[in-house]
């Protein structure tokens, strides 16, 4: 199995260091849905293109289960994670707009779409995750410059969301420009909280995954850490049975991958 070597650097006040470790794939896994992102639940991986779900089995890889909804309905789904036993997936209408988001429910076991959370035009952009952290409701919602962005809103007016259990805004983020210089002229794809305590995007087609911390002042996110990966961004998800194992996808090679990441120290 071929390995690969990560580089990444920590920021502080001080001049970035560089840090290397080895590490290979832990899963890869043949996925014809593999077009937009993966989550999975540490037995099953399920791969997300638009309006259709695959379900995987880990040890195997075998496809058991599978769902597909209208198009029209489903125009494009994106991240999905299981929250309390259920599979939630960060949708939306793009590339049309104006933009319009909401959240698909599924239940894992029957492989069967159970109900929709609209959350209709927010003026936030596109809606490519969820995650749930602290009793509330985070979310990455992507804006473009040019193909499918909304005029005068260009991909720097990305922004993270925290929203309580009636999905209202409490308190919102914009990416730093290191990182959406990298993203550029697409937006955040996929987001979630690792076990420690930072938050990890990826924008649409660079193969490395950004962690960041919440600021102590202000309202832009602190990059601490920028790690290769092997998969080139989209919708990402963490195992919840394997420590600081990520889960994203090869979009042209249409396989699901799984590496474990190496731990990232957070500066003071």
């Amino acid at each position: 199995m071929r390995k690969f070597a990560f580089a990444f650097l920590l920021l502080s006040g001080a001049a970035p260091s560089q840090v290397q470790a080895q590490t290979a794939p832990v899963h890869t896994l043949e996925a014809d849905e593999a077009r937009q992102g993966v989550a999975s639940d540490g037995t099953y991986a399920y791969a997300i293109d638009n309006s259709r779900i695959g379900k995987y089995e880990l040890k195997t890889g075998k496809r058991v289960a599978g769902w597909e909804g209208p198009r029209e309905l489903f125009p494009h789904m994106n991240a999905c994670t299981l929250v309390e036993r259920r599979l939630l997936c960060a949708a939306s209408n793009f590339p049309k707009v104006p933009m319009t988001s909401a959240i698909e429910v599924f239940d894992p076991v029957a492989m069967k779409h159970l109900s929709t959370i609209s959350l209709g035009m927010l003026n936030a952009g596109s809606l490519t995750w969820v995650d749930r952290k602290d009793g509330f409701w985070w979310a990455g919602f992507a804006n473009y410059a040019g193909k499918a962005g909304e005029p005068g809103h260009d991909h720097r007016y990305t922004t993270i969301l925290k929203l309580d259990d009636q999905w209202r805004q409490l308190e919102g983020w914009a990416l730093p420009d290191a990182v959406l210089d990298r993203m550029a002229p697409m937006s955040n794809s996929g987001g979630s909280w690792g076990d420690d305590g930072l938050l990890y995007l990826t924008g649409h087609d660079r193969p490395e995954v950004y962690a960041l911390r919440l600021p102590k002042a202000g309202s832009t996110l602190e990059l601490v850490a920028t790690l290769p990966i092997p998969f080139e961004g989209q919708a990402i998800d963490w195992d919840p049975k394997a420590r600081r194992l990520l889960w994203g996808i090869s979009r042209k090679d249409r396989k699901a991958i799984a590496v474990t990441l190496p731990d990232v120290e957070t500066p003071p």
